[in-house]
C-alpha cells in the first residue's frame, strides 16, 4: 500500500474527527465565522454555542465509498466526521445568531453583545 492509503486507513481506524478550516473576523457590530464546507448540506451540520465557544460538527460523506474499484493516485479530500471549536473574542447576543449556507460556504453571524464599558465607582 502507498503511504497516502496507509494514512487514510489509519485515520478511519482511529475514528478521529477532521478539523474544519475557518476564517473568523469582526466588524463593528458582529463576529463573523466563514468556512468552506463543500459536500455537506445545512441539515448535516450541528452548530452550537457553549459559553464563549462556538462548536461546528458534521460529517462529509465519501461519494467514492460505493465504488471500491477506484485506484487513486492522490487522495487529499477529507471525508468523514469533522469538528471545530472556536473561542469567540467578544461576548455575543445568543438570541440574534444567524447561520446560512450558500454555494458550499457556511457563514455564521454573531452580533456583539452591547457591552459598553462603564466606570465603576469605588466606595
Amino acid at each position: 500500500m502507498k503511504k497516502e492509503e496507509n494514512q487514510q486507513i489509519k485515520f478511519e481506524e482511529n475514528n478521529e474527527a477532521g478539523e474544519l478550516v475557518v476564517d473568523v473576523y469582526e466588524t463593528e457590530k458582529e463576529v463573523v465565522v466563514e468556512s468552506a464546507i463543500a459536500g455537506v448540506t445545512a441539515e448535516e451540520l450541528d452548530i452550537s454555542l457553549e459559553q464563549d465557544i462556538l462548536i461546528i460538527k458534521g460529517k462529509r460523506k465519501d461519494p467514492a465509498e460505493a465504488d471500491k474499484e477506484k485506484n487513486y493516485f492522490v487522495r487529499e479530500c477529507f471525508f468523514g466526521p469533522f469538528e471545530k471549536e472556536i473561542i469567540l473574542p467578544k461576548e455575543v447576543d445568543t438570541t440574534q445568531i444567524k447561520a446560512k449556507m450558500k454555494n458550499g460556504l457556511l457563514i455564521i453571524r454573531l452580533p456583539k453583545e452591547n457591552g459598553d464599558s462603564q466606570r465603576i465607582q469605588i466606595k
